[in-house]
């Protein structure tokens, strides 16, 4: 599974980086590392509803620091 998080100006200002460090520890944490990989995207267009998460086909808007484990139990260990 690839997780691409938006880091253009919009979502950089509203916490990407925190976004990825969340998930690159929840990663660790539930030992999914030879399954996930996390990368940056710039601008996936929705930069009103920062910050932008794209898995596959389906994106995600507002994963923020006060969501990003609820986004993560849903939408990666649910998919794996």
């Amino acid at each position: 599974m690839i997780i691409y998080v938006c880091i253009g100006s919009a979502c950089h200002l509203k916490g990407s980086y925190d976004v990825i460090k969340e998930i690159t520890d929840l990663v660790e944490v539930n030992n999914m590392k030879d399954k996930v990989i996390i990368k940056a995207a710039f601008c996936l267009g929705r930069c009103t509803e920062a910050v932008s998460v794209r898995i596959g086909e389906d994106e995600y808007f507002s994963v923020n620091k006060a969501n990003v484990y609820e986004f993560f139990s849903s939408q990666v260990l649910g998919r794996i």
